[in-house]
């Protein structure tokens, strides 16, 4: 279940990770790029999920087609 952007969170966010669609193909240099745009703005994210871990929370974002739009254009 996605959650919605929490700047408390954010605050505390010590890694993040990027899940992609299966079947996604896209150069593995493009797709860093991407995913360093869809972290740099999290509140704009689809889905956004926060996980707890030990020392803080981990920033999780499952990647859209509306994202991939967002980010591409």
């Amino acid at each position: 279940m996605a959650d919605k952007f929490d700047p408390y969170r954010e605050a505390l966010i010590v890694e993040t990770t990027t899940i992609w669609p299966e079947g996604t193909e896209l150069d593995p240099q493009r797709r860093v790029e991407l995913e360093s745009l869809l972290h740099a703005s999290p509140d704009e994210a689809s889905q956004l999920e926060y996980v707890r871990t030990h020392t803080g929370f981990c920033r999780q974002i499952t990647v859209t087609d509306e994202d991939l739009q967002r980010v591409s254009s």
